[in-house]
């Protein structure tokens, strides 16, 4: 997902789960944040380094892909990005170390998704925004997994986009091209995507390059060939996953709020939706690249209050000047500890279910 549902999005569903507009301010800024939280920007504010959420093209470019390096590659993208869905899925016939990666995949209601809304219960705000993140990456990011791999995120070559027209549906061949300073063209469907390469551990395999930036669209379905399913079809229906994401993010904070006993897999705050429907079914189908100027309209419309943009350094200067003692109690500290400790969570589950991919943290969870 990007910007327009992590930020202006989430807003939206924190101001119909009961928060005020600040406090679903603070929560779909902290949801943004984990798309931007490297060990660049880290370094630059002199924070701990294990709180990167996030790794920029020039650190993938420089990442080790031995044993520790992939563990670290691994730890971000699954805890934060690609939350697997399953970690004890059986699969006949499969070497441990392909299930070790098959059991990475990433997919929506998970024991773990399960857990990372828990975890975020009686949490600072940033918290919140963090599991916000996470849940709703699992309905986009669904079928890849974050870590490299050849076997798992390959793609066949074929994708199309299904269309309605004249009330039935038919598809579209989508093309492909590896430049990266070229945008998508939506009307041709010609989009970017990873180069292939037939190196196992290659970051080109990671999460879902070889698909482009298709899971990150909402208005799109389409009907693709992935590696981990001896390359048969699976049809990923965006509109209708990014429907059910925003409505399980109500739900969730309604949880972590106290208004719900309990956060249950596979439940959705529909009636608290509903009559939005029709509104958030438009903007999530309107054909664009970004969403932003419509989810901003409608956030201001249900909270009657101005939806400032995202700025990456808000809260930089505050943490900087802060004294070392006080640093914890600022908005960056508060996100820092929050990403630490979902870390140090997904992947000492992952350890715990017998699977040394993204190793094991030695920390305590507040």
């Amino acid at each position: 997902m990007q910007e327009d549902f992590h930020y202006y999005a989430t807003y939206c569903a924190a101001i119909l789960a009961g928060y005020s507009h600040e406090e679903s301010l603070t929560i779909c800024y902290s949801a943004q944040f984990v798309d931007l939280c490297s060990r660049t920007y880290l370094s630059s504010i002199k924070a701990p380094l294990s709180a990167a959420t996030t790794q920029l093209q020039l650190e993938m470019m420089d990442a080790r892909t031995d044993v520790i390096g992939l563990q670290d590659i691994t730890r971000i993208w699954a805890s934060f990005h690609f939350l697997p869905g399953d970690l004890y899925v059986k699969k006949k016939w499969r070497p441990k170390v392909y299930m070790n990666k098959y059991r990475l995949i990433c997919g929506p209601n998970s024991d773990l998704m399960v857990k990372t809304v828990e975890l975020a219960k009686d949490k600072p705000l940033q918290n919140v925004g963090i599991a916000m993140h996470v849940l709703a990456d699992t309905w986009a990011h669904a079928n890849f997994a974050g870590t490299p791999s050849l076997v798992i995120n390959n793609t066949g070559k074929e994708f199309y986009e299904i269309v309605e027209e004249d009330g039935s549906e038919k598809e579209i061949r989508i093309k492909f091209r590896h430049s990266a300073s070229q945008p998508d063209d939506l009307e041709k469907r010609i989009f970017t995507n990873s180069l292939f390469q037939s190196n196992e551990h290659s970051i080109m395999n990671l999460g879902h390059g070889r698909a482009g930036h298709l899971p990150d669209y909402s208005f799109i379905k389409y009907r693709y060939y992935p590696a981990w399913g001896e390359y048969g079809d699976i049809i990923k229906d965006n509109p209708s996953d990014y429907y059910k994401a925003f409505c399980q993010m109500v739900y969730a904070m309604k949880y972590i709020r106290g208004k719900e006993l309990f956060f249950e897999k596979d439940k959705y705050d529909v009636p608290e939706v509903a009559p939005y429907e029709h509104r958030i079914r438009q903007i999530i189908k309107k054909r664009q690249t970004l969403a932003s100027e419509d989810w901003k309209q409608f956030g201001q419309e249900l909270s009657g209050k101005e939806i400032c943009d995202f700025d990456v350094n808000r809260y930089q200067s505050e943490y900087i000047q802060a004294d070392a003692s006080a640093k914890e109690d600022t908005f960056l500290g508060r996100f820092i500890d929050g990403a630490i400790a979902h870390k140090a969570m997904v992947s000492n589950e992952i350890m715990s279910s017998g699977n040394i991919l993204a190793g094991f943290v030695k920390v305590l969870i507040k």
